[in-house]
């Protein structure tokens, strides 16, 4: 059996940095300058793209104690894209012309606020990603995206997704993958008392052995308003062992020592992704002249499950 890949891409290998980052809740301010810093010290160090967590600009808690959504600190702090932070991130990525994308609370042109992604690269500010799906308390402060973000990079296409996207909602990652994404950047956070257990590294690492992608985590460590963060960033992506998983950089979530507050950098070859292992889900199989990943049935799948009148009751 055999897999095909037509994809020409201008580069392979990069370098891939992921900050575990203590926010300090509700300080816009504070946190910019320092995930500024970071960009200055980690692009002249070399790296090409640097991953911030899930709302790294500003905290991601819930207040307890506030009631009404208009009053609540991510709506307050809640900006445009662009606007005063992704520009000020962008002026540094143009700069060095790297590629970053760092966490924040967006107020969209619709008027709402989500949860948002900011991707900044050597042109500026180069897109947004509001994450689609909302766990428990988010959806008092945030509502929900709908579509995804492939950014165009000289390694092919990166996708973006959030948190709860990726642990949950294969359907993310799978899309990135069908585009020819290799590399998947998941912004997330994790909490001790939330998520005690190991399903977080669990799915991530199933996703890296089920799609053959890189993926470059990047979590929130330490105290927030109520929770502690476990941190957790990691870069893992396929193993020279077959069926395998590798940690190119970083530690598991809830591992000794991975709630610091630490930058990880690895060099990853992302070829590896397309022909390290023996079977490839987006490939076209020379076997059967098709890929074994079959969207038509899906589709058809997914569209009896909407046209069923009991369906989200």
């Amino acid at each position: 059996m055999g897999y095909t890949n037509n994809r020409v891409y201008e580069k392979n290998v990069a370098n891939i940095s992921v900050v575990n980052f203590k926010i300090v809740w509700g300080n816009k301010e504070e946190n910019l300058k320092r995930i500024c810093d970071y960009v200055d010290c980690l692009a002249r160090r070399g790296s090409d793209i640097i991953v911030f967590p899930e709302t790294a600009l500003v905290g991601y808690e819930n207040e307890r104690d506030v009631k009404e959504r208009k009053d609540k600190m991510q709506v307050r702090l809640a900006e445009p894209i662009p606007g005063p932070s992704s520009n000020k991130v962008a002026e540094l990525t143009k700069k060095y012309g790297v590629y970053v994308v760092f966490g924040m609370t967006e107020l969209g042109d619709d008027g709402e606020v989500y949860n948002t992604i900011a991707a900044c690269g050597p042109e500026g500010v180069i897109g947004k990603y509001r994450k689609i799906h909302l766990p428990k308390e988010e959806v008092l402060w945030a509502r929900r995206g709908k579509d995804p973000l492939i950014i165009d990079t000289p390694w092919g296409p990166v996708c973006v997704g959030i948190c709860y996207d990726s642990y949950f909602f294969p359907e993310v990652i799978r899309y990135a993958r069908a585009k020819g994404a290799r590399l998947y950047l998941n912004p997330t956070i994790v909490c001790k008392e939330e998520v005690p257990g190991d399903m977080c590294r669990v799915t991530l690492e199933a996703n890296v052995i089920a799609n053959n992608i890189f993926i470059a985590s990047a979590g929130v460590a330490g105290k927030g308003a109520y929770n502690f963060a476990v941190g957790g960033s990691s870069i893992i992506g396929p193993s020279t062992h077959i069926s395998d998983i590798h940690y190119y950089a970083g530690k598991p979530f809830h591992a000794e020592g991975g709630d610091e507050e630490e930058v990880y950098t690895a060099t990853i070859d992302l070829s590896l992704a397309d022909n390290v292992s023996d079977w490839n889900l987006y490939m076209k199989n020379d076997e059967i002249n098709a890929t074994d990943w079959r969207p038509e049935l899906y589709v058809q799948w997914y569209k009896e499950i909407l046209d069923d009148s009991d369906w989200g009751k």
